[in-house]
């Protein structure tokens, strides 16, 4: 059995733990509140937009094409990678790191990284070819920091150097829940035209300039949208995991602490005996 001050060091070192873990939780539980609010104001903006292209897509017919919706054959694909800029949040990154790797592994093409977060640009330049590496949008997440990655993105496969263009994110369901998400960014993806709604609409100039502008918009909305769930999501696996620790902590210090009050027991019984059996000697 450990001697009394290496028990008491190792009790001080758990609680230590604990008080740290105790606050990161507290922490990410207020940073949670407020990226569960951005997200959940978010869904209904994107998904009316998502609405409204497939209304338009429906009243132009099969003979309208986008520049970002033309097929290519598969040599260089793009895999967007959102992770994490910092650990202690669970699976959270591994998980997305898992699934790039079985993403890229799916395609005979040449894969390459775009890493969001500095976890996925760690891991992933160890096998792939990163170009880019945007880790400091997390430092202040705006629409107009996220729109000039989707602008990079656009860019990037209007001038033919990516055939396709995959996003990999966690999705945001609840602070103890995450769906790995794989979403197709480039090219777009064909839009239901089974709608009849878009006789609702006047359109002015024409449909055809206002989905040639919308696109664009949708797909800076989408990215957004998605480092919007991933931020969310990280916040609510870090609370998850800190609460975690904390209660292997507190559980560890309790089972601790009665080591520690059975080896001082039978030290002072120890004692005792010693004193007695002097006491015995010196008698006799």
């Amino acid at each position: 059995m450990a001697n009394l001050k290496e028990i008491r060091n190792r009790i001080a070192s758990v609680s230590s733990t604990m008080q740290i873990t105790s606050a990161m939780k507290m922490v990410s539980a207020a940073k949670l509140k407020k990226a569960q609010d951005a997200i959940t104001a978010m869904r209904p903006y994107s998904d009316k937009l998502t609405e409204l292209l497939q209304n338009l897509n429906s009243a132009l017919g099969p003979d309208f094409s986008s520049r970002f919706a033309e097929q290519r054959d598969l040599e260089n694909v793009l895999v967007v990678a959102v992770t994490s800029n910092r650990g202690l949040c669970g699976a959270f990154n591994s998980n997305i790191i898992k699934q790039v790797t079985n993403v890229a592994s799916s395609y005979d093409a040449k894969v390459s990284i775009l890493a969001i977060g500095k976890k996925a640009n760690d891991v992933l330049s160890k096998n792939f070819e990163v170009i880019s590496n945007q880790s400091s949008v997390f430092d202040d997440l705006t629409f107009d920091s996220v729109a000039a990655i989707a602008d990079l993105l656009m860019e990037q496969f209007e001038s033919k150097a990516f055939d396709k263009i995959e996003i990999v994110y966690n999705k945001f369901k609840n602070a103890a829940t995450q769906e790995i998400m794989t979403e197709q960014f480039l090219p777009i993806i064909a839009l239901d035209g089974s709608s009849d709604s878009s006789q609702d609409y006047i359109f002015e100039p024409n449909k055809e300039e206002i989905v040639e502008i919308l696109i664009p918009k949708s797909l800076k909305i989408q990215l957004y949208k998605s480092l919007r769930d991933s931020f969310a999501s990280e916040h609510g696996a870090r609370m998850t995991a800190m609460h975690k620790a904390t209660d292997n902590a507190t559980e560890l210090r309790d089972q601790l602490k009665l080591t520690y009050n059975k080896a001082r027991q039978a030290s002072i019984t120890n004692e005792i005996l010693e004193i007695v059996g002097g006491a015995e000697a010196l008698n006799s």
